[in-house]
């Protein structure tokens, strides 16, 4: 099979098309063949050498996915050879990966591959990040950073489904735009407007109720500082590339609730919550509520100009690239 694989870290164009064995399904797993993967930022930080775990080299970037059953692992039920799935799993921006049958959901007849294979990082980060770690309640006021990127923009869309105000804030009119179609109802371009004085100016001071940051850097602080007592404030992830450090003083004259949340490890920290969140995207999902924007598609050959689109925050939405 075909697969995109880094050789070097760090150095982009070190991506190589190899030719690799296709692997076989162990116990409990599916060999699936991919038609859509997405990429999404923490690919472009593990090639970089900047994500918090490191894979031997050299190896297959990529874990979301779309494709159909090609196999079935031992004492896999529940599937069957030529179900149309997505997956979160490694290796994925290949023509052929291994997944947890666990780790499968089915796909509505109504979805693309390509939109299945946009959907579950960055949508499931955001849902349990408005869900579990935030709390979100109908009629709150949301500030989403970064809401032209991946997770930003589900965030937007998620919180505007739980009934939240939402305010999305982010860099360029193109993906405030975006915003708005999914439902933001106030919008910051901080590339030109101060944060805090755009806030009061459509909230009033000091009236968020939760931030959603998948950007860190100065706006993090900013953004803190116009939670209402008793807000709080959700840390995903430093796209900005700055680690942002927040004073503990205005944690504690807030009284705010300031919480972290990694994707590759809350299942396994807080199961039920977990599993919960996950049956109720589920549902939104399926039912044809919730949609991903999609802004560019690059074929197998191109992923070195996928990854470096995302890296270079280029796209609205998600990137997919298409290998069947």
């Amino acid at each position: 099979m075909r697969a995109a694989r880094i050789h070097e870290i760090g150095v982009p164009d070190e991506i190589r098309l190899d030719s690799v064995a296709v692997p076989g399904p162990g116990p409990g797993q599916i060999l699936v063949a991919v038609h859509a993967a997405a990429v999404n930022f923490p690919d472009t930080l593990m090639i970089a050498g900047s994500y918090q775990l490191q894979t031997p080299l050299p190896f297959i970037p990529g874990n979301e996915a779309a494709g159909t059953v090609a196999a079935l692992g031992d004492g896999v039920t529940g599937l069957r050879l030529g179900d149309r799935v997505a997956i979160l799993a490694p290796n994925a921006f290949a023509e052929y990966c291994l997944a947890p049958a666990s780790a499968a959901v089915l796909i509505p007849e109504t979805v693309s591959f390509a939109e299945a294979a946009a959907t579950w990082v960055c949508h499931l980060t955001a849902f349990h990040a408005l869900r579990s770690a935030a709390a979100v309640r109908p009629g709150e006021n949301v500030l989403v950073l970064g809401a032209g990127g991946g997770v930003g923009l589900a965030a937007v869309e998620l919180a505007t489904a739980l009934g939240a105000n939402v305010v999305a804030a982010a860099s360029s009119a193109d993906k405030l735009a975006a915003a708005r179609g999914k439902g933001a109802a106030h919008t910051v371009n901080y590339a030109d407007d101060g944060l805090r004085e755009s806030l009061r100016s459509s909230l009033g001071a000091g009236q968020l109720d939760v931030v959603i940051d998948p950007v860190g850097g100065p706006l993090a602080e900013l953004a803190l500082r116009e939670l209402r007592w008793g807000g709080r404030f959700v840390t995903l992830g430093y796209a900005s590339g700055e680690i942002p450090s927040i004073p503990l003083n205005l944690v504690l004259l807030k009284g705010v609730t300031v919480k972290g949340l990694e994707i590759r490890t809350f299942a396994s920290h807080d199961p039920a919550s977990a599993a919960r969140d996950r049956e109720e995207f589920t549902a939104m999902w399926t039912s044809g509520r919730i949609r991903p924007v999609i802004s560019a598609e690059f074929p197998l050959e191109q992923t070195r100009e996928a990854l470096e689109a995302v890296a270079h925050r280029r796209t609205v939405g998600k990137t997919i690239i298409r290998i069947a």
